[in-house]
């Protein structure tokens, strides 16, 4: 006979085998969530600069670059080296370089967008080399390569780049000598300037003065204010250099604008005030040292006077302004 009992005894075990096993898988996968601790989060990972060019496009681009760009950036050092008016050209792209390393963070965190505006920017660059290239004008051709660079970070990085960049394409303009139609324009009239400033000041000591020009005729000798005495060399560099001082030592872009114009009055000033240091020497001293060695010694001197009178146009300005409009 069939055995009912038997059959019932079997169902149930086998009933409990399942139940068990179902109560285990689900407890699998209930407790699978709990080995992940509920406040740990995998952090996604993101490129330093999304949707940015293959590294080697960045260095095929820059090999380019320095090929177009290769004799006027060599005609370029070579004036820096010669010209001691724009000695300090040298100073301008490790300080650019300096400025792009310090903001290397901002600058990884940057959004990229390409944008195609930026050819035509490039484009614009690349005209105004071949017109500068073949009109002689060697400012025009220097200046271009900043243009190309902005065009190409505008390319390949967008509107944000360029801006966070802006600063650094203006200090690279004060690598570039001025063009030599503005550079006379400027020239003879602080030689007028000097002249005119110490024939005014040379009779307060006691010195007999009689000006031509920019010629000061003294009762031993006659002086020359020449274009190396006009000042412009001390003008651009302490310029240059109150920009980066203003950079390192203030936080207040007010204050710093204020900082580089001021050093334009203080380097004519302190030229002027060279120029009356030699016709003292001229008169009371001996002329050759004071056309030879004390011209050239004090030319140090007075870059150094004109640096301490930042300083303390700095300090003045910390203590009467002292919040210094936005930074």
């Amino acid at each position: 006979m069939f055995d009912r009992e038997n059959v019932d005894r079997r169902e149930s075990a086998f009933g409990t085998l399942i139940a068990s096993r179902s109560t285990r898988v689900n407890m699998s996968i209930s407790a699978i969530p709990e080995k992940i601790a509920p406040d740990a989060t995998i952090a996604p990972t993101q490129s330093p600069l999304r949707n940015a060019p293959h590294i080697y496009s960045w260095v095929l681009v820059g090999v380019l670059v320095v090929m177009v760009y290769s004799t006027v950036l060599g005609k370029l050092v070579t004036d820096w080296w010669e010209i001691p008016d724009f000695s300090h050209g040298f100073l301008v792209p490790l300080f650019a370089t300096y400025l792009v390393w310090v903001d290397r963070k901002a600058l990884r965190q940057t959004r990229i967008r390409p944008v195609w505006g930026g050819v035509a920017v490039v484009a614009a660059g690349l005209g105004i080399l071949l017109i500068g290239v073949y009109g002689a004008e060697l400012f025009l051709s220097r200046v271009s390569l900043v243009i190309v660079l902005a065009g190409l970070a505008l390319c390949f990085g967008g509107k944000a780049l360029l801006k966070r960049l802006r600063f650094v394409f203006l200090v690279l303009l004060l690598a570039i000598p001025i063009p030599a139609i503005i550079f006379n324009q400027i020239t003879f009239p602080l030689q007028i300037l000097a002249s005119k400033t110490a024939s005014a000041v040379l009779p307060l000591f006691s010195v007999p003065v009689l000006r031509e020009g920019n010629v000061i005729e003294l009762p031993l000798m006659k002086l020359e204010v020449a274009e190396a005495c006009s000042g412009i060399r001390s003008l651009v560099s302490l310029f240059t250099l109150a920009i980066f001082y203003g950079y390192f030592l203030e936080r207040s872009n007010s204050r710093r604008v204020v900082l580089s114009l001021a050093s334009i009055p203080i380097a004519i000033a302190a030229n002027s005030a060279r120029i009356v240091g030699t016709g003292l020497c001229v008169q009371y001293w001996d002329p050759e040292k004071a056309v030879g060695f004390f011209h050239e010694f004090s030319g140090w001197v007075m870059f150094l006077v004109s640096f301490g009178c930042l300083y303390i146009l700095h300090r003045a300005m910390m203590l009467i302004w002292p919040k210094g409009g936005q930074a």
